[in-house]
């Protein structure tokens, strides 16, 4: 009997063989000669399947992953899939307690890691009840097991039947607001995402060439470069160290990419470095990013320099990839855009209510990539998947032509003088000034007690000596009187998630301790 299956590997991986991929490059490492064609990620996934079948790894059990942007990342995430085992991307920048939380609220049973991760890793493993097995990717640890000793003589197996609705893979929130939870899921998922955003919005063809700042290891950077470059056949370029500007900007020259995936803080640290170095020579004809929302001032900088525009949408890691967007042929710097094909989305006001036009609102999103639910967190999930709809936990506003202003983070927001204050409003007044680079402005409260902004600030150029009087008038003159930061603070780099995303949980606590 002939049995349909839905296993993410079928249409990621398997299918390019048969129409006529095989010798194609899948992947290639930046800084390396080490590339992957589909048919070698074909053969390698399935190696990887019948290694962890032969380790006695049984479909439904959990594996972690510790690793780099390197061409074992895709064919052990695929070789999981193929063999109905839910592999575990993991940030790659956490501390040794959040490992061990991650892989102890798992249960993983097996540990893939980088070799140069292993040590800021290694004192997660210590009594761990779960983990049965370490492998190490890339250089040897004696205490360990090699990469190319676990898949050695395996058995390169086929893809295990899959239904559309069985867990897939989970991904760990980037924790901006405290511990991450573990999201799940579903084999359908990672197609939805690539008829939705990547089909309409980022149009992939096979001739692109994709370059990822963003890591595989979350949401974002798994669509970027991987998913999406697969659903069309096209080539990923995987940078594996750490995405400064000038490595940006040197890959770019280098590597010739024609589709680049950015954060805002990097984009705008890149138009930094252009301004003083100029612009790379690269074929670009799509930029975009998430992470989250664009200034206005960064995308029109970029635009400038390069001649490309940057498409900037919002995600998350729950919706998997980018569900609000602008695109190539609908472009307003300073939104998020519309909502991508394939997507609903609305704003409810505090009570609950259809939020109006100018009105700020929760968003809320419907489609068909929502995660099953956070693992072990039944409440929370309770409060963030409402039926069909996701609370997004993102304060928007939608203009009256439809599109959609980001204001903050539901916990971000204040109000001042009675009036919702969008943290996002004030931070690009304050970017859009030349001498900043970076802000993050949060709720401080004055002497009597009342709630005003207060502007965290990382500079792009020397300050001049009335830097205060001239950002408050500068904030007046943009946003409204009653907006302008009463405090501003110069720091040398503002907290993020490995995403980029601005920690201004961090900020508030500094403020008040």
């Amino acid at each position: 009997m002939t049995t349909t299956s839905a296993n993410a590997a079928d249409f990621f991986v398997d299918r390019h063989l048969a129409e006529g991929r095989a010798d194609k490059i899948a992947h290639q490492e930046a800084r390396t000669a080490r590339s992957l064609s589909f048919a070698q990620l074909a053969e390698g996934a399935g190696r990887v399947a019948g290694a962890l079948l032969r380790a006695g790894i049984r479909p439904e059990e959990r594996i972690a992953m510790v690793m780099l942007d390197t061409l074992e990342f895709p064919q052990l995430f695929f070789g999981a899939l193929k063999a109905g085992v839910v592999p575990i991307p993991i940030n790659t920048l956490l501390a040794a307690p959040v490992y061990d939380a991650i892989l102890r609220d798992s249960r993983a049973v097996a540990l893939f890691v980088s070799a140069p991760l292993y040590e800021a890793v290694k004192p997660a493993l210590a009594g761990n009840p779960y983990l049965k097995t370490v492998i190490v990717v890339g250089d040897e640890v004696p205490e360990a097991q090699s990469f190319g000793s676990f898949v050695a003589g395996a058995e390169v197996c086929e893809t295990c039947p899959a239904s559309p609705d069985q867990v897939a893979f989970w991904l760990y929130s980037s924790g901006s607001t405290g511990q991450p939870k573990g999201v799940m899921h579903v084999h359908s998922s990672l197609r939805a995402t690539a008829d939705t955003y990547g089909k309409h919005v980022l149009g992939l063809t096979a001739e692109d060439r994709v370059l990822s700042a963003a890591k595989l290891f979350f949401a974002y950077g798994l669509g970027n470069a991987m998913t999406f470059p697969l659903a069309a056949g096209a080539t990923t370029i995987l940078f594996g160290g750490r995405p400064t500007p000038g490595d940006m900007l040197t890959t770019l020259e280098t590597e010739q990419p024609t589709v680049f995936c950015g954060v805002p803080t990097l984009y705008a640290a890149m138009v930094a470095e252009m301004d003083r170095s100029g612009a790379p020579q690269a074929p670009l004809r799509r930029c975009i990013s998430a992470g989250e929302a664009l200034p206005e001032d960064v995308g029109r900088r970029w635009q400038s320099l390069t001649g490309v525009d940057i498409l900037d949408g919002v995600g998350s890691t729950e919706m998997l990839h980018i569900f609000l967007s602008n695109r190539a042929d609908d472009l307003a710097y300073g939104t998020s855009g519309t909502p991508v094909p394939g997507y609903e989305v609305r704003l409810v006001n505090e009570a609950g209510q259809e939020a109006a036009d100018g009105e700020i609102g929760e968003l809320l999103v419907n489609g068909a990539s929502a995660a099953m639910g956070y693992w072990n967190q039944r409440e929370k999930s309770r409060q963030t998947f409402e039926g069909v709809w996701t609370r997004t936990g993102d304060k928007y506003e939608r203009r009256a032509d439809g599109r959609f202003i980001y204001c903050g983070r539901t916990d971000d927001m204040f109000k001042v003088s009675g009036i919702w204050v969008s943290p996002f409003e004030v931070e690009q007044a304050l970017v859009s000034h030349p001498v900043v680079l970076e802000a993050a402005v949060v709720a401080a409260q004055d002497d009597h007690g009342l709630d005003k902004p207060k502007a965290f600030i990382v500079l792009e150029a020397e300050a001049p000596p009335d830097l205060h009087a001239q950002l408050t008038e500068h904030v007046k003159s943009r946003v409204g009187k009653w907006k302008y930061p009463r405090w501003i603070e110069v720091v040398d780099d503002l907290p993020k998630t490995a995403t980029g995303k601005i920690q201004r949980f961090r900020l508030r606590e500094a403020s008040t301790s």
